[in-house]
């Protein structure tokens, strides 16, 4: 199919963006990527009136630190955040679910805030985000926010994003050599998640001091497995204690039934990858 007609702009700042969005009105549409909104323009499931592209907006790229963080532009590619040194060094769990988007040539144009901003709840980054404590950082015509990543993904691909706002960055505090891992299942390679988890822990010793594990595709937003956390910390990081813990993976996710799988199965999905991940993770 060929898209309906469009405008088309690609301003150089952020302000420029901002200005272009709000004067488009709520028929607008971004283009970050371009991975998930082309495919939609193409089968005419969406119409905008105008595309704003925020490829030619140079400060939107990169990842740097800043006050005990780590701060990546929305524009930094799925392939540049794989290979930044900053990220496998304060945020290994980013990495490692970055290697597992799609394939080479989606990581080369798709983009993290992309992916963010789109909101899918099979989309691989949103838990990584959310087990990080990440905050979004908004741009819109009434200034700049932030939003933690557990209040701005709402529903099934929506955010608290305005019509007139921009997602310009993300802040991940540094979780600096805490090893991670991330686990997902799907049917073919290069599927999005039926069931993902994304942990990273702190040992002191043989003891877990500190857990964070979220879920992929076990609700409409990513679900934070807190249950699990708690029972892994102040525990030796033994087998038994693993797979304990990973019990309580399912406790308070709302899974969809799909053609892939129901409730019971999914449930039972998140509980053998929480197992997977965090021993993964524990193994470094």
């Amino acid at each position: 199919m060929i898209p309906a007609p469009f405008d088309y702009v690609a301003p150089s700042t952020v302000d420029d963006a901002v200005r272009a969005l709000a004067d488009a009105g709520e028929d607008a549409k971004v283009l970050a990527g371009g991975q998930s909104l082309l495919p939609v323009l193409r089968m005419r499931l969406a119409a905008p009136t105008k595309i704003i592209d925020l490829g030619r907006i140079a400060e939107l790229r990169g990842v740097r630190e800043e006050r005990g963080s780590l701060v990546i532009g929305a524009m930094t590619t799925h392939y540049e955040l794989q290979r930044d040194p900053l990220v496998h060094e304060h945020a290994l769990l980013l990495a490692k679910a970055t290697d597992t988007v799609a394939d080479p040539q989606v990581r080369h144009r798709g983009t993290f805030g992309g992916s963010i901003a789109h909101a899918d709840p099979a989309g691989d980054l949103l838990a990584p985000a959310l087990a990080l404590d990440a905050e979004m950082v908004i741009r819109g015509m009434d200034g700049q926010r932030t939003a933690a990543a557990a209040d701005f993904f709402e529903d099934f691909f929506t955010t608290s994003l305005g019509p007139d706002e921009i997602l310009v960055e993300v802040r991940v505090p540094k979780h600096t050599g805490w090893p991670a891992h991330y686990e997902k299942f799907n049917r073919v390679a290069q599927a999005w998640s039926m069931v993902g988890v994304a942990a990273t822990v702190r040992a002191e010793g043989d003891t877990i001091a500190e857990a964070r594990v979220a879920l992929t595709n076990m609700s409409s937003v990513p679900v934070r497995a807190r249950t699990v956390e708690q029972a892994l910390v102040g525990q030796r990081a033994t087998a038994e204690t693993i797979r304990a813990a990973a019990e309580h993976a399912a406790e308070g996710t709302n899974p969809t039934v799909d053609g892939n799988a129901d409730v019971e199965y999914r449930q039972h999905l998140a509980r053998v990858l929480t197992g997977r991940a965090i021993s993964a993770a524990m193994a470094g």
